[in-house]
């Protein structure tokens, strides 16, 4: 009987693992208005203030996180050539830099899915308050082991509602759906990384 038990659960995993992996595909996060766009080119936005620390502190966080946390992480990955500060200006409150990291869609000891990520991330500080922006998101994938032959995508050609969600809006397509599902998950994982490396949580406002 035990026996019995233990074959059928094991033939039901494949077809819980695929039904987990499908439950995305019709998530309403993920669905109409998920990604947003400002005339016409996918820009996702964050702002919020943080009451207990002034401009200079706030700035300071600001630029080693994005130095240590982003740009550390990406060049651990060796794919410094895209991954840089752009323009640092201490006195108007930005910063911008471009990131490219490894996107990872599946990974198994005989498969590995991935894409480069790459984006813009623009940073301002005004007084309290913090305006973050992620744009200019592209991939690059299915490349060769020598980090040739990939096809490029442009965010906008690619994970917009127009192209990855169906006319009903009710699921999104197989092949862009995987991009723009863990396009929105990194994006939100950015911003709250950010937000987190204020240590004092309490003085952290979203606007």
């Amino acid at each position: 009987m035990k026996k019995s038990i233990l074959f059928a659960a094991l033939l039901c995993l494949p077809l819980c693992l695929m039904a987990g992996k499908r439950d995305y595909m019709k998530d309403p996060k993920y669905l109409l208005g998920a990604v947003p766009e400002v005339e016409g080119v996918v820009t996702f936005q964050k702002n919020f203030s943080v009451t207990d620390k002034n401009e200079q502190q706030i700035y300071n966080i600001l630029l080693a996180y994005i130095n240590n946390s982003l740009i550390g992480n990406a060049i651990q990955d060796k794919n410094q050539p895209y991954t840089r500060i752009i323009s640092e200006d201490k006195e108007n409150g930005t910063i911008v830099a471009r990131i490219e990291e490894y996107m990872i869609f599946h990974k198994t000891f005989y498969e590995l899915d991935r894409t480069r990520f790459r984006y813009l991330i623009n940073a301002n500080v005004k007084g309290q308050k913090v305006s973050l922006i992620i744009t200019q998101i592209s991939y690059y994938y299915n490349e060769d082991m020598d980090g040739k032959n990939g096809v490029n995508y442009k965010a906008e050609e690619w994970i917009t509602d127009k192209v990855a969600v169906n006319k009903k809006g009710t699921k999104l397509y197989p092949r862009s759906g995987k991009f723009r599902r863990m396009t929105v998950d990194r994006t939100e994982e950015i911003f709250k990384g950010i937000m987190d490396s204020f240590t004092t949580k309490q003085g952290v406002i979203e606007n």
